[in-house]
């Protein structure tokens, strides 16, 4: 039997946590050697116990001298700013979720420290490579430190490839959705833009998206053809893409078309009339929600779907660790 992935947490935020979560309550061949966070280890113990998305941990969860203990076993918790200070040596993947990797020298320090791989969780210019799990998911040989993009560029390039190559886009316009995150203001407080410097509860908020230059990147021969804006709404989990796209070849039988689409593990599929609610937790990157598609003559359709912004990009995180894990 193949031994399980050792991959390593540098980041204990949202990503950081859901992938922990993921790992211990799910049957993936994945091992969590390690943890490194600059918080201080009983707050992030706490955090982890409980939960305001996701609720608390289905396990007992303490802080220890070094280590958490969860459900009795204990994984080894570092508070170090720099990696190349630990032995990372038998480490396969460093999963990289503190949202500082877009300088080479950080981006390197697992590889320095001795792992094999790093995934970055979120778009790095400094990657080697940026992957979309369903979009561009190919990894060459050699590559060492691969971006997994963002949630919502893993939500949309996916739907758009597959769309793309059963009828050809001619143009296309997404918006997504976006929930709350950490780097809005819970009251106005100068921001990066002056709608993003508005407090994160109170309004829609219109802004931009990575994912504009992501998905041009992942899929570059839509490029010209596409165009992505975004709204954050005062929501705390669970995300929306709403997009209008025009095809070069009528798609005929709509429903046909999302069954084929819907591939169960990157996009998935409800026939029920939902709410943003109902899909927290869910592990796809994109669940469409067939009773809103709408259609304007034979080659224009309107297709809306939800996403899960932790639970899915974290679940895309680890389908990609354990491709990229060195052979066993």
């Amino acid at each position: 039997m193949a031994r399980p992935v050792r991959i390593f947490i540098n980041g204990f935020g949202r990503i950081g946590r859901t992938v922990f979560r993921q790992v211990v309550t799910g049957s993936r061949p994945v091992e969590i050697v390690g943890i490194n966070d600059v918080a201080p280890l009983e707050t992030c113990a706490y955090l982890l116990r409980y939960d305001s998305v996701y609720g608390p941990f289905p396990a007992p969860v303490e802080a220890a001298a070094g280590a958490l203990i969860v459900a009795g076993r204990r994984v080894p918790f570092h508070a170090v700013t720099d990696l190349r200070e630990l032995d990372l040596s038998g480490v396969d993947v460093v999963l990289e979720c503190t949202g500082r990797a877009n300088r080479r020298d950080v981006a390197e320090a697992g590889l320095d420290a001795g792992a094999a791989r790093v995934l970055i969780s979120g778009p790095s210019k400094v990657a080697d490579l940026t992957v979309v799990l369903g979009a561009r998911d190919a990894l060459p040989e050699g590559v060492r430190i691969v971006s997994n993009a963002s949630c919502t560029t893993n939500a949309i390039a996916p739907l758009l490839r597959a769309l793309d190559e059963c009828c050809g886009i001619a143009r296309a316009h997404v918006t997504t959705i976006h929930c709350a995150t950490g780097s809005q203001p819970t009251v106005d407080r100068p921001g990066e833009t002056l709608e993003r410097s508005r407090a994160a509860n109170e309004s829609i908020v219109p802004t931009s998206t990575s994912a504009a230059a992501q998905v041009a990147n992942v899929l570059p021969g839509l490029a010209d053809r596409l165009s992505i804006a975004a709204v954050r709404i005062p929501s705390i989990s669970v995300s929306a893409v709403d997009a209008v796209i025009q095809f070069t070849t009528p798609p005929g039988d709509v429903e046909a078309l999302l069954d084929r689409i819907a591939d169960g593990q990157v996009i998935g599929s409800c026939a029920d009339p939902c709410v943003s609610f109902d899909f927290r937790g869910r592990q796809e990157s994109l669940i469409l929600a067939r009773s809103e598609t709408q259609s304007v003559g034979h080659d224009q359709l309107r297709i809306f779907g939800w996403y899960d912004n932790e639970s899915g990009f974290s679940a895309r995180m680890l389908d990609m660790t354990e491709r990229l894990a060195p052979p066993s």
